[in-house]
């Protein structure tokens, strides 16, 4: 489980977060939605420490990220796995140099158990005989379900996935969520997912958190969202006719 307390950001003189809480829960896939320019990917950089919040406190499983020392956080940034939106592979490593690249850094293991850790994550994506394909021999798809083998290679109790369907077409976007919800489930981690995505939050919102003008104005899940009762959600949610239709305004 992570725990936010009071997170509130800045930049000169803009309030970019306002007194930020929840909780994001441990084999569930949690999403951070609201439009952009909302502040969503502000607070995945202060939850996974690339932004140092004004006020406030990340806490990972009891452990104070935020006011940790160098060691307490090198640990709990190897427990850490992170999907990046636009796939970040590094163009000149091969698809088996990218997803091995966090075992490179992180580990001392040899490099036979490294493989074999690379081949088990390229398999559980669905990616098998691939590994010698340089990314731009790959679909964009395919770049999303390496990025989703390197992040979780190194066994993480946290996955972090900004904006993961970025860029995808629709149905490939289905197979990306459904992939990022089994993996939750099936090694117990704690997700996190930023989206503005209506298909993702309906298919895969466990548990959601709604930002709005760097606020959270509503928590619940997919089956709740849709009588919120809440005009700023409501205007997020049913922006286009199909989703109209379904709550039947």
């Amino acid at each position: 489980m992570i725990t936010i307390n009071n997170i509130s950001k800045s930049f000169a003189d803009k309030l970019i977060l306002n007194q930020i809480s929840g909780e994001f829960d441990k084999g569930k896939t949690n999403l951070i939605i609201g439009s952009s320019g909302t502040g969503k990917s502000v607070l995945l950089k202060c939850i996974v420490g690339l932004l140092h919040p004004d006020t406030g406190n990340v806490i990972y499983d009891r452990r104070n990220f935020t006011d940790a020392d160098k060691e307490l956080k090198a640990e709990i940034r190897r427990e850490i796995g992170m999907l990046f939106q636009g796939g970040a592979l590094f163009d000149s490593k091969n698809v088996e140099e990218n997803v091995r690249f966090p075992l490179d850094v992180l580990t001392k293991i040899p490099l036979d158990e490294k493989l074999d850790r690379v081949n088990f994550c390229l398999k559980r994506v669905g990616l098998e005989g691939v590994n010698k394909k340089m990314p731009s021999e790959i679909s964009g798809g395919m770049k999303k379900r390496v990025g989703i083998a390197r992040a979780i290679v190194n066994n993480p109790n946290y996955l972090f996935c900004d904006e993961p369907n970025s860029g995808l077409d629709p149905q490939t976007s289905v197979v990306i969520d459904e992939l990022i919800m089994e993996i939750t489930h099936e090694f117990d981690i704690t997700t996190v997912v930023v989206t503005h995505d209506m298909n993702s939050v309906m298919g895969i919102g466990e548990k959601i958190m709604f930002l709005y003008k760097g606020q959270k104005l509503w928590e619940g899940t997919n089956h709740e969202i849709m009588n919120s009762h809440l005009k700023e959600l409501d205007d997020f949610v049913f922006t286009n006719k199909v989703m109209k239709n379904l709550k039947g305004i």
